[in-house]
Parts: C-alpha cells; sequence; structure tokens
C-alpha cells in the first residue's frame, strides 16, 4: 500500500470538506423502554444489536454488551433474558441468512452473532438455527452459551466489530483495532474464520464503531478520540481500501466521538446511515447512499419514568414491524449516563419507536 501518497490525499480531502454552512436540525424523540442497569460500574454498558425473529417478530431480541464483563439479551419491552459473564465483549452484531448443507438441502434461516473479546482478544461467533432460538423462547431458557460456536485470534487489539453478508465474500466480519488505524476483515464458512486481509482506516488514531451496508457493499466506520471523522468504503473484489470518503467529521456536524454507527433501510437499497454525535447528545442521520449527504439529527429526551440519553457509544436499528410499539422500526443507544432511579447510576440502553424519529424528521 502507498501509504504516504494516500494519507496525503486524505489530508486534502479533510481540509475540503466542510459542513460549516449547514445548520444542524435537532429534534427531540422520547425512549419508551429502558433495560435494567448492567452489572459493572462506571463505563461498562457499550454496544447493543438487534435480531429480528423472521417467525415471530414481537419475539425478537437485542444483545447488549457490559464491556467489562459479558453480555445480555432483552426483550422488546427491554426486560432481561439472560445474562452471560464472557469477559470484557466490547462490541456485538448480528446476521441471518439461510442456510444449505454440502448437498445444497436448505437447512433454513441461521442466525450468527459476532462479539468482539478483549479479554481473550478474539473475534468470537455464536451459531443459531432460528429454530432453536424459537425452541428455547418458547421453553423460556434462551441463553448465549459460554463458549462461542468458533473464536479466532486477532492479530490486532481487538475494539469493536460488525458484521455482513457479501456478496463475493459470504459472510463476513470487520475487527477494528484499539489505539491504531488497523482494521481486520475477516470470513466465515463450513471452514471456520479465515482473516481475508488486514487494512488502513485511512490515517485514523482510533477506530471503534462500524456498519456493513450489505445490498451496497459499503463499510461505514468511525474515527474516535483525537478526531471524530465517519468515513464510507466501497468494497471490491479486489479489496482495495484506498479510496474512502469522508462522510462527516468535526469541522462539520459531527461533536466529539461518533462513537456509534448503524443503519435504517427504507428499500433494498436506500435508507439512512446513523452515527451517535457523542459531544452533544445527538444522533446524525445521512443518505445511505452516496454522497451521503446529511439529513438532519435527534436526540433521545425523557418520557415518564425514563431519563434521556447522552454521551452514547453503540447504537442499532432495524426497520421491521415488530409490534405495536415498533411498528416502523426500532432504534436503540447505549445511555452512558444513566439517571435512573436506583442510587447506584450504572448505564443501560433506551429502546426508541423509530417511527417517532421519522416524523420528528419529516421523513
Amino acid at each position: 500500500m502507498k501509504l504516504y501518497s494516500f494519507i496525503a490525499a486524505i489530508f486534502i480531502s479533510l481540509n475540503a470538506f466542510s459542513y460549516n454552512d449547514v445548520d444542524k436540525k435537532v429534534k427531540v424523540v422520547k425512549p419508551i423502554y429502558e433495560t435494567p442497569q448492567v452489572i459493572s460500574k462506571g463505563d461498562a454498558a457499550d454496544d447493543p444489536a438487534i435480531w429480528l425473529n423472521q417467525t415471530n417478530p414481537s419475539k425478537s431480541l437485542i444483545f447488549g454488551t457490559d464491556k467489562r464483563s459479558g453480555i445480555y439479551t432483552y426483550n422488546l419491552n427491554g426486560d432481561k433474558i439472560n445474562y452471560v459473564e464472557l469477559g470484557d465483549i466490547n462490541n456485538i452484531d448480528t446476521r441471518t441468512i439461510n442456510v444449505t448443507d454440502d448437498d445444497g438441502l436448505e437447512l433454513g434461516p441461521y442466525s450468527f452473532i459476532f462479539a468482539s473479546n478483549r479479554t481473550l482478544n478474539t473475534l468470537d461467533v455464536w451459531v443459531f438455527s432460528d429454530d432453536n432460538i424459537n425452541l428455547a423462547l418458547k421453553n423460556n431458557n434462551f441463553a448465549l452459551p459460554k463458549e462461542p460456536y468458533i473464536r479466532s485470534k486477532s492479530n490486532v487489539e481487538v475494539y469493536g466489530v460488525c458484521g455482513g453478508y457479501d456478496s463475493t465474500f459470504g459472510l463476513i466480519a470487520f475487527l477494528t483495532a484499539d489505539g491504531s488505524s488497523d482494521v481486520e476483515l475477516w470470513s466465515y464458512n463450513s471452514l471456520g474464520l479465515t482473516l481475508l486481509t488486514t487494512f488502513k482506516n485511512a490515517n485514523a488514531i482510533q477506530s471503534e464503531g462500524c456498519v456493513y451496508d450489505d445490498e451496497n457493499r459499503t463499510l461505514f466506520i468511525s474515527e474516535e478520540q483525537d478526531r471524530g471523522i465517519l468515513r464510507a468504503y466501497i468494497i471490491n473484489d479486489e479489496l482495495d481500501f484506498n479510496s474512502p470518503s469522508v462522510i462527516d467529521n468535526r469541522s462539520g456536524l459531527i461533536n466529539g466521538d461518533p462513537e456509534g454507527v448503524t443503519l435504517y433501510k427504507t428499500s433494498k437499497k436506500e435508507g439512512y446511515v446513523i452515527v451517535s454525535s457523542q459531544g452533544d447528545d445527538t444522533f446524525n442521520l445521512y443518505n445511505r447512499l452516496s454522497p451521503h449527504e446529511y439529513i438532519g439529527s435527534f436526540k433521545i429526551g425523557h418520557s415518564k419514568g425514563i431519563d434521556g440519553v447522552t454521551d452514547t457509544d453503540g447504537i442499532s436499528a432495524i426497520n421491521f414491524n415488530l409490534n405495536k410499539d415498533f411498528s416502523s422500526g426500532l432504534f436503540v443507544a447505549q445511555d452512558g449516563t444513566n439517571d435512573g432511579k436506583s442510587k447506584v447510576k450504572r448505564q443501560n440502553f433506551k429502546l426508541v419507536s423509530f417511527e417517532e424519529i421519522l416524523k420528528s424528521l419529516d421523513l
């Protein structure tokens, strides 16, 4: 990789980019539910991921990480279904695909849960048939096993993770590194996990949050700490990551760190990229399609018995009619300063109807 010329090009791009002439339009929405506080004190709750139950959407699940201890499973009311102590699990993501056996026989949908394990410095993957998840939910005994289906040691100091399904490489996962611009791209098949490549998120000092747009073959990835930048990479068969585009940065409409990144799909290829602007407790929406123009912002205020959301890390969204509360989908955000009734203010996750977000922004 011709890194030095690439870095120079990135600096030119950053200097030319600005949303200075754009007013940040912030609307306020309210949470419907919140989860119980996580077990760990301090900065602990981090990243949520929504699993769509295709058989019974009202029984969909939310996974949430306590980056000091493990993974929680919640229902759509925010109630805890299960907690498993796994160590320092930072980020989490899910994908569901239809699986066939070696003879081409349809086995039905299988779901894959990806997690970045900072205790073991591994990429951890759990694999379930959706039928087995539904059976466990029916019997009230669903739980993530303490041991994943498969794990692989990373060559970087693992930090964030996002999963995807790519038209060329199949089931994939991106691992970001703590304290560097390195990003690993892994693929998964019946033979296990394979490291496809390691690339640089431009000249990033620290990457974390990411989301992969399967249909548009686009990776959205955030850079935090000294600079707050959201970039997009079009994935090609050659795995050439030398031409990212900068969507926004701190010279524009991002305040502080752009920690969490997620997608809300309105059609196969259209929709919104959402990023948490941690410094002003807002969430920015951008067009899912290039050039990813800014659309609007919202913040999560307080509702009866539930405090608002501040200092957010991870976020997750889904566009699906789950139930009467979430008829246009669900948005889940980590709350960095949970001001609930408990005297011990530990962090948690808030659940927001996406219909309210769409209405507030006239979308």
